[in-house]
């Protein structure tokens, strides 16, 4: 008998979902690798923006060991929850918060924006979504197809805009886990799964890319052999268009 038996029950049903991935998945993964594939090819961008929690994405696609040097987060404090959770809430559902923020980023047909949303109904990030679409990126959308379809009631949904949509297969709510004696339940998953998908998209352009000779672009861990330079020169490839570099 274990001693945490509720932690483990979280742990075996995110394990589960983490397996369901591919299955679900299979074809949009290969579509966004192919997509960051065409993009790393020529010299395009991987732009990653969430709201909320879901802005977490994007932080962890930048300046990742192990990742991809061509990502780029989209980040403003007002769609985050570090200045104001309670605000941020609001904002994301407000219409026009997005077109400023996105102003500062250059994309363009080229390039790929991946719109991450558990919900995929906010409106900053329908719009977001919309304004890949009007400039002519490939827009990837991480999001929750059970939750969206529940919360739509009548609104676009994120996977309604996006051009390839990778399922989270999370529950409406997000969180999965009974707490005995009560109607509440606990443990959200959006996250590591939505990381979990993003990663399985990247390794896979980055094999592709390696396969056609083309070199990833991938950032070392600082502690590694040799990570000063290749990280350096990764650096001052992607610094005059990433501005959080």
């Amino acid at each position: 008998m274990t001693k945490t038996p509720t932690a483990a029950a979280y742990l075996a049903d995110l394990t589960i979902r983490i397996g369901r991935l591919l299955d679900v998945n299979a074809d949009a993964i290969a579509a966004a690798a192919d997509a960051i594939e065409r993009t790393a090819k020529a010299d395009g961008l991987v732009y990653v923006f969430g709201t909320g929690h879901s802005h977490t994405m994007a932080e962890e696609a930048h300046y990742r060991a192990g990742g991809l040097a061509l990502t780029v987060p989209i980040l403003a404090g007002v769609t985050m929850v570090h200045e104001g959770a309670v605000a941020g809430t609001v904002f994301e559902r407000m219409s026009g918060i997005v077109a400023p923020v996105f102003a500062r980023y250059p994309i363009g047909p080229n390039d790929v924006l991946i719109v991450v949303s558990n919900s995929g109904v906010n409106t900053a990030t329908v719009e977001a979504a919309m304004i890949g679409k009007t400039v002519g990126a490939t827009v990837i959308a991480i999001t929750s197809e059970a939750y969206s379809r529940l919360a739509a009631q009548g609104r676009t949904r994120l996977a309604d805009v996006a051009d390839i949509v990778l399922d989270n297969g999370g529950p409406p709510g997000d969180a999965t886990t009974s707490v005995a004696g009560s109607e509440l339940r606990v443990g959200p998953v959006s996250t590591s799964i939505g990381a979990a998908l993003m990663n399985a998209v990247f390794v896979e352009a980055a094999a592709r890319l390696q396969s056609a000779g083309v070199a990833a672009p991938i950032y070392l861990s600082a502690n590694m052999p040799g990570a000063k330079e290749v990280n350096e020169a990764l650096v001052a490839r992607y610094r005059p268009r990433n501005p959080h570099l």
